[in-house]
């Protein structure tokens, strides 16, 4: 992929004054309307040979654009709350909203190659790397970011002549490192891992663009129309009401009675003497474990999700009752924000999992997109089929980071839901725990139980698999998600 660029393109400065008028007016003109629009955001990923241009591109990117409406990321080496979680978590965070220009230097390509070209990584783990990188720029792009992808590229000769010019400037000295000159004897297999990352996640939804970093003019000229004609072409897309589709076959129908709800036996026995006494034996279990020292180097997530009334919220009282209040937080999930509205779906959801030794509850969840959103028609069939997949993938990194990842979905019937329902408008304490929105939704019960099935056939896998709880009764519903969190602590501690 690189002969191309080792052609000597060159611009003179005549020419290149000529282009630079009229592209910083474009360029400026293209962000305004991305702006203006906020419909889509603009991720800029560099990345390349060192010496090739990168640094003084991503400054001349914010001098010809409003540095005001760019937000330009730096990655280094991790922080040590970045290390303790999920390697994307720090890319997440530094997304960009819809409508700004996003910049990432030194990015998630950035640690499978070098540890590749230095053999701390097979080429088969370098290739699910890279599996996974693909995965996460297509969610990016089906979420409607536009994904510009540059590589600058230097020859052998070329780099070696550039880090000598920048040694020689007194000015330019300080940017050569050790590193860079260590990376420069192993170039031969840089370029080849290079070649090969590239040609693996150069896809049709964010190609790599290969620029030669040797004339600065060229370089500058070719980055700033790319960028041009990228958000150009995108807003007019917008204005042809832009979609991202899904090709893929429907959901089976159902043809009988048969499902995985329907084949729960929801009333199960346990009465209140039973469930004092299982309560302080689970609890204290739960209490122990959470302090074991091989939890410290790892954190937990739970969610709860079930009908409403189900009994989520006391199951997640009588979890917390028995951890350490300064190591939990419960985040209750509701309708999305302005700011989260902005980012791609999961990106709320990601900015709350926890450091090592901590707990997240999430008090419904993700799965939010593949149920009420679905049924509602709060997002389109294409959002919720491929969210199962993001979902999966989701929940695969943090399982793969060393999170616990507990599921619980707490099931009542129809009648135990009217039951409760009436409970709550007849006690006052309670009255706020029902809504209009609570029995609009009632209404809708088969479509729900639709969705739940197949939310838990689809998502339910060997790394992060759903337990269903049986609430009709919410004494035995409580002390199944107190065992169970406790056999998923006992699992992880080994």
């Amino acid at each position: 992929m690189f002969e191309s660029a080792e052609l000597g393109h060159k611009l003179d400065k005549a020419t290149f004054k000529k282009h630079e008028k009229k592209l910083r007016a474009e360029l400026l003109d293209a962000q305004y309307d991305v702006l203006q629009l906020k419909k889509f955001p603009v991720l800029i990923l560099v990345n390349g040979v060192d010496g090739a241009g990168k640094g003084e591109t991503v400054n001349l990117l914010n001098e010809w654009m409003d540095p005001r409406h760019v937000i330009t990321h730096a990655f280094g080496e991790p922080t040590d709350e970045e290390l303790e979680r999920p390697f994307m978590w720090r890319f997440w965070r530094a997304l960009p909203p819809a409508g700004k220009v996003g910049i990432m230097f030194g990015n998630w390509y950035t640690d499978p190659i070098v540890l590749r070209a230095t053999k701390q990584i097979t080429l088969e783990e370098l290739d699910a790397r890279l599996a996974a990188v693909n995965r996460f720029e297509e969610l990016l792009a089906q979420s409607g970011a536009l994904v510009l992808k540059f590589w600058f590229h230097l020859s052998k000769d070329a780099q070696k002549q550039r880090l000598k010019d920048l040694e020689k400037d007194k000015d330019t000295r300080w940017r050569v490192t050790g590193a860079d000159w260590k990376h420069f004897k192993m170039y031969d297999r840089f370029r080849k891992v290079d070649e090969h990352v590239l040609r693996r996640t150069s896809t049709g939804h964010a190609p790599w663009l290969v620029v030669e970093g040797s004339d600065e003019r060229y370089r500058s000229v070719t980055v700033a129309q790319t960028l041009v004609d990228g958000m150009r072409k995108r807003l007019k897309a917008e204005e042809h009401g832009y979609k991202a589709r899904i090709n893929a076959a429907p959901l089976p129908h159902k043809t009988d009675n048969r499902d995985i709800l329907h084949s729960l036996k929801l009333d199960q026995a346990l009465t209140k003497k039973e469930f004092d006494k299982e309560l302080e034996k689970w609890q204290g279990r739960l209490a122990l474990l959470s302090r074991h020292p091989k939890l410290a180097s790892r954190s937990v997530v739970a969610v709860f999700e079930g009908q409403d009334a189900a009994g989520k919220g006391g199951a997640i009282r009588r979890v917390t009752q028995a951890l350490d209040a300064r190591r939990y937080h419960v985040i209750p999930i509701a309708a999305p924000t302005d700011e989260e509205r902005a980012q791609p779906y999961l990106w709320r959801f990601w900015r709350h999992i926890p450091r090592n030794g901590m707990f997240t509850i999430f008090d419904r969840s993700w799965y939010g997109r593949v149920l009420v959103e679905r049924v509602e028609g709060f997002c389109s069939e294409s959002d919720w089929m491929r969210a199962y997949t993001e979902i999966n993938d989701f929940e695969d990194q943090l399982v793969q980071s060393g999170d616990v990842v507990c599921k619980f979905w707490l099931a009542i019937s129809q009648e135990e839901q009217l039951r409760r329902f009436k409970e709550r408008e007849a006690t006052d304490f309670k009255r706020f725990k029902i809504t209009q929105e609570d029995w609009r939704n009632r209404k809708k019960w088969p479509d729900y139980e639709r969705a739940v099935c197949d939310m838990i056939d689809r998502t339910s896998t060997e790394r992060a698999p759903w337990t269903l709880v049986e609430a009709n009764n919410k004494y035995h519903a409580r002390i199944k998600v107190l065992r169970t969190f406790c056999k998923a602590l006992e699992d992880a501690i080994g």
